[in-house]
């Protein structure tokens, strides 16, 4: 199990992490009394750590998985990308779904694929989904079509969703703790700007041009 060290301001030094998640912001959180992870748009982070992993979350889903045995767990951040703007096209067009949706098991695949990787095991797994809030008005429902995904995604792999929050048309703040399980929500009754639409549609753009290559070999 890799694992390096790394530090932060003030002389802080932070629990280990697994490689090729160095990229993600880290820090020490004065409200929550622990360290912490912050996962933007397109990411995921998995640990061992008795850590915190935060997000905000507009119409992207995240998913919150840990091996309920072992403590080790993470958070995704991801949303399908627009290939029609009306959802029933994407239903009734089977190719342009399965493309869309192929964004989604990337993102899904490659948090569980790292927790089996670093020591979980599949049996051992929960599940917990928040997101997917319809957060501007008189647009399509792209919140609703991220969470039939991947709630379709867990009862097809069969794995265990013990809870969830999602829908309606709140912004969420998720901080997920994966050594206990226990996530907590905040919904965000108004945005104080536009940085969380801006980050989500800037991510939406970057999904739709650079497509999906490859696959995961699960463990």
């Amino acid at each position: 199990m890799a694992l390096k060290s790394s530090y932060a301001h003030q002389d802080i030094t932070l629990p280990p992490i697994f490689d090729g998640f160095e990229h993600i912001n880290r820090y020490w959180d004065k409200d929550h009394q622990s360290f912490a992870a912050k996962i933007l748009p397109g990411e995921y982070f998995v640990t061992a750590q008795d850590e915190i992993i935060t997000t905000v979350l507009g119409s992207c889903v995240s998913a919150c998985i840990r091996d309920k045995v072992f403590g080790i767990g993470g958070m995704n951040h991801f949303m399908l990308p627009n290939v029609n703007n009306n959802m029933a096209q994407h239903i009734q067009s089977n190719s342009s779904w399965s493309e869309s949706t192929r964004y989604g098991g990337y993102a899904m695949e490659m948090l569980i694929n790292d927790i089996l990787k670093h020591g979980g095991r599949r049996e051992n797994l929960e599940v917990k989904i928040f997101g997917g809030g319809r957060i501007i008005r008189n647009m399509t429902d792209v919140g609703r079509r991220n969470v039939e995904f991947v709630e379709e995604y867990i009862a097809n792999e069969g794995l265990d969703l013990v809870s969830e929050d999602t829908g309606d048309i709140y912004p969420r703040k998720v901080v997920y703790h994966p050594r206990s399980g226990k996530a907590k929500v905040k919904r965000l009754k108004s945005l104080h700007n536009d940085t969380l639409i801006r980050r989500e549609e800037n991510y939406q753009h970057q999904i739709e041009e650079k497509p999906v290559t490859g696959d995961i070999e699960l463990f």
